[in-house]
């Protein structure tokens, strides 16, 4: 049984004082919650605040982005091991957001993810289609382009040590969810990308994520279906008790 992992992407919101508001609040709530990992991503200001705030517990910290480059003069790039030695677990990679907005390619979420992965996080990559590209019949085949170009050019080891996070492009920040029965698709033609360039073994042990609209209204119904792993959430992420009753689907 693969273990769930509900992870909340804050974006660019929340100060200082409001992190630490967030975990006050939200840490009581999960604090009985061993179902499933928890993951934060909070602005990169936020980090060392959001690390204060969750000591003692069992949530995790993630960055929402990274640099493809160790060091270097790249101004306004934060690198993977800056992120790892800040005391991050994981880090968001390849979001619809920043493919869409800051035109991030394949090869950079490849780069990205394997640099993140020499620095000791916990990549997850993101991947999803357009509404064009559903409506055109596309779905496979722009999933099986971003899983080739990315994730699918690691080694095997290297695959057996990330997440990934199905998230429709147009789910995302729309109120629009697919449907459990539409994620559950997705997902399984994924396990089978990575079935056919790994092994059955590393599709098996695979963990997806679906990410698009999740709130606690409809966690429950995604859940239920066996190809997803857990859930990368936004919006309803920044609310503490949102959030938690995401985490509290059980």
């Amino acid at each position: 049984m693969r273990r769930r992992v509900i992870a909340g992407n804050w974006k660019m919101y929340k100060t200082l004082a409001e992190t630490r508001a967030f975990f006050t609040t939200f840490n009581p709530l999960v604090a009985n919650s061993k179902h499933c990992d928890i993951v934060v991503g909070p602005p990169f200001t936020a980090i060392s605040t959001a690390l204060d705030s969750v000591k003692g517990t069992s949530i995790a910290i993630a960055g929402q982005n990274v640099s493809w480059s160790q060091d270097g003069a790249f101004t306004g790039e934060v690198s993977a091991h800056m992120l790892a030695e800040a005391g991050c677990r994981y880090v968001i990679i390849g979001h619809s957001e920043r493919r869409q907005l800051f035109r991030e390619t394949d090869d950079n979420v490849a780069k990205k993810t394997l640099i993140s992965l020499e620095s000791g996080l916990t990549p997850i990559v993101c991947l999803g289609e357009r509404q064009e590209d559903r409506e055109a019949g596309l779905t496979e085949e722009v999933l099986g382009r971003q899983f080739t170009g990315g994730p699918g050019a690691l080694t095997p080891d290297e695959f057996s040590r990330i997440l990934l996070a199905y998230e429709p492009v147009w789910a995302i920040g729309t109120g629009r969810t697919a449907t459990p029965e539409i994620a559950a698709d997705a997902h399984a033609f994924l396990r089978r990308c990575a079935g056919e360039k790994f092994s059955i073994r590393h599709a098996s042990a695979l963990r997806i994520l679906y990410g698009g609209s999740v709130k606690p209204d409809n966690i429950q119904g995604l859940m239920a279906q066996e190809e997803l792993d857990g859930a990368l959430v936004g919006g309803a992420s920044l609310d503490p008790k949102s959030f938690a009753a995401i985490v509290n689907f059980e």
